[in-house]
């Protein structure tokens, strides 16, 4: 992807890479950063949109500052002609950010993950309880996050 880039494309992409800048003009802050103007900016965004390079810009909130601070990685043994029904059970609790189907191992049979986030121990352990309920699966691992050792964005390009 990155060959295919124009000059200014590869400078967008390489301010946008370390997210939107903080403030009520995000996309002019990210034109300045870049060097160019902010028509510029808007310009390609809405090209790489259409093009569908570019899905969606959202934030991304620091969940142990803002809110929830117990989360964990819940995994799930789901029969493969039942992943999709419980899914997408699961993943409508709104204490899930995160749900993803994997790939089994001999020595670990959870094909079913998601990310919880909730205030306290007890709220974790109860949305747990309600999920397997809700879903009818019994044969989970709760892996709490003891602490987060690395979060950033991916780095497409490098300057």
């Amino acid at each position: 992807m990155t060959a295919r880039l124009s000059a200014n494309e590869r400078k967008i992409l390489a301010v946008l890479q370390q997210g939107l800048p903080a403030g009520t003009t995000p996309f002019e802050d990210v034109a300045r950063r870049a060097g160019i103007e902010p028509d510029t900016v808007l310009r390609v965004l809405r090209r790489w949109k259409k093009q569908g390079i570019l899905r969606r810009i959202g934030a991304v909130v620091d969940h142990f500052k803002a809110g929830p601070r117990f989360g964990a990685m819940v995994v799930w043994r789901v029969q493969p002609q039942q992943i999709e029904r419980v899914g997408t059970t699961l993943a409508r609790f709104p204490q899930v950010s995160h749900a993803y189907q994997r790939r089994t191992q001999p020595t670990w049979p959870y094909n079913v993950y998601t990310m919880v986030h909730c205030y306290s121990a007890g709220q974790l352990q109860q949305t747990v309880e309600q999920m397997s309920r809700a879903c009818g699966v019994t044969d989970y691992q709760v892996l709490t996050t003891i602490r987060e050792l690395k979060k950033s964005p991916p780095k497409y390009i490098t300057q």
